[in-house]
């Protein structure tokens, strides 16, 4: 069965960086399109970035500019660049990925999630 473990989360203060990382396994893996969404307390769980098999992109508004999606098909691992880190971006990054090749931000189209891996922010 596929699964998506994360990793590279952490305690950085404003303006740092992080790197996340996202491995998929198990079979069949058939993954399209990946995502990394985020779910701070109290609020809903949301897509930060996206990319797919072609290495399209998407990015929130919020994080355009500061965060990078990347991916290696043949290592089936996805990656987020978190650079310019700001309080508000604390959260529970979740890895996501799906059979479709279409980007999607509603965590209903994602089939396949990692457990999460904790961002935290201090000013």
């Amino acid at each position: 069965q596929v699964q998506l473990v994360e990793s590279g989360g952490g305690l950085v203060q404003a303006g740092g960086s992080l790197r996340l990382s996202c491995v998929a396994s198990g079979i069949p893996l058939n993954m399209g399109a990946m995502g990394w969404f985020r779910q701070a307390p109290g609020k809903e769980r949301e897509l930060v970035g996206a990319i797919d098999l072609d290495s399209k992109t998407y990015y929130a508004d919020s994080v355009k500019g500061r965060f990078t999606v990347s991916r290696e098909n043949a290592k089936n691992t996805m990656y987020l660049q978190l650079s310019s880190l700001e309080v508000e971006d604390t959260a529970v990054y979740y890895c996501a990925g799906r059979r479709s090749n279409v980007i999607d931000d509603r965590p209903g189209h994602y089939g396949y999630w990692g457990l999460g891996t904790q961002v935290t922010v201090s000013s």
